[in-house]
C-alpha cells in the first residue's frame, strides 16, 4: 500500500518548508482489496450486523454515512457491526434499503410472511394492525402461528402481504 503525503503550512494551508510546522496530510489510497484482507472483514457474514460492515467496506462508506442513509446515530450503526445490538424495527426499511437483500428468514408460512412484510417496512404490529383493520393482539396471535386469518381478513392479508 503506498501512502502519499505534502507538507502543509497550518496557519494559511500553504505548502511548507520542513522547518516550519507543518501538519502531515495523506490522500486516501483506494480501498478494494485491501478491506477484504482486514481482520474484521466478514468474508461469510452471519448475522445483520456483519452482513451492514461487508456492505458497507465494499461500497467504501464510513458508519457516519451508513447511519445517515439508513437514518439513524453513528454509533448505532456501531453497536450493530459490534453484535451489541441489533436493529429496531423503526430502522428495518433502512437497513434493508441499504443491504438490497432482505436479512430475514424465508417465509414458508403466512404467519412469518406476516411478520416479514410488517419488518420490511419497519411497522410496528399496532400500526401494522391498524392499517389492515384489526386488534393488535389478534395480529400477533397470526404472527405467532396460533390463529389464522379468516374470510375477507384472509383476502385482506394475502392482498397486502403479495
Amino acid at each position: 500500500m503506498h501512502f502519499y503525503f505534502m507538507l502543509v503550512n497550518r496557519r494559511n494551508g500553504m505548502d511548507a518548508l520542513p522547518f516550519c510546522k507543518v501538519t502531515l496530510q495523506r490522500k486516501r489510497s483506494p480501498r478494494g482489496l485491501y478491506y477484504q484482507q482486514l481482520k474484521g472483514y466478514p468474508a461469510n457474514p452471519t448475522n445483520i450486523g456483519e452482513m451492514i460492515r461487508k456492505r458497507r467496506l465494499d461500497l467504501n462508506l464510513r458508519q457516519i454515512d451508513v447511519a445517515q442513509l439508513i437514518g439513524c446515530d453513528e454509533m448505532t450503526v456501531v453497536n450493530w457491526e459490534k453484535g451489541h445490538t441489533m436493529p429496531r424495527i423503526n430502522c428495518m426499511a433502512g437497513v434493508i434499503e441499504f443491504l438490497v437483500v432482505s436479512p430475514l428468514p424465508d417465509s414458508a408460512t403466512l404467519a412469518q410472511r406476516l411478520v416479514n412484510h410488517r419488518t420490511t417496512r419497519g411497522l410496528t404490529q399496532k400500526e401494522f394492525a391498524r392499517r389492515i383493520g384489526v386488534d393488535p393482539g389478534t395480529l400477533s396471535r397470526w404472527e405467532r402461528g396460533n390463529r389464522l386469518p379468516e374470510g375477507e381478513f384472509l383476502t385482506a392479508v394475502e392482498a397486502i402481504i403479495s
